[in-house]
């Protein structure tokens, strides 16, 4: 058995919060429920993407599966898929890093804890698998840098990202 096999169970305190997160790797069997959720998100502000159909989102996260080095988690609220965390793990000179490629929360459950908590359950599941940190990109002028800020994300000097 894996550290990450297990799932880490956290409960709520609050009559305004779910009563309780459990933190699960992403396999096949919740994909579909992965692929609606990113839509959902990602189709929204601040990013409004545009989706022809789940089609590309569903291969999208076959490729992911499909990786040695892939790592996913979910977050589930209430018997439902309520945030995921999409990525890799990332050599790295000092150490194995977790590459967040996607992360996101429902819409309808944001503002309520569930993100922060989903990042602290992994970032016990990293710890508990002798890694060393978590990597992600992500725009300032978007709203999930603050999130992230908030949750211990440093920015990296002057890293900028290129592309081809």
């Amino acid at each position: 058995m894996q550290p990450g096999d297990n799932a880490i169970v956290r409960k709520w305190i609050g009559a305004s919060l779910p009563p309780r997160i459990t933190t699960l790797p992403l396999t096949r069997a919740r994909l579909a429920e992965c692929v609606a959720l990113y839509i959902r998100a990602f189709s929204g502000a601040p990013w409004y993407d545009e989706f022809p159909s789940e089609q590309p989102v569903h291969d999208y996260f076959e490729s992911f599966l499909r990786l040695d080095a892939f790592l996913g988690y979910i977050a589930v609220v209430d018997g439902k898929v309520a945030a995921l965390s999409v990525g890799m793990k990332k050599p790295w000179i000092g150490g194995v890093e977790y590459y967040i490629d996607e992360f996101c929360v429902d819409p309808d459950l944001q503002g309520m804890g569930i993100g922060s908590q989903f990042l602290a359950d992994i970032e016990t599941d990293l710890s508990a698998r002798g890694m060393r940190g978590m990597l992600l990109n992500t725009e300032e002028s978007y709203p999930a840098y603050r999130f992230y800020r908030k949750n211990g994300f440093e920015k990296l000097g002057d890293l900028c990202v290129l592309g081809k």
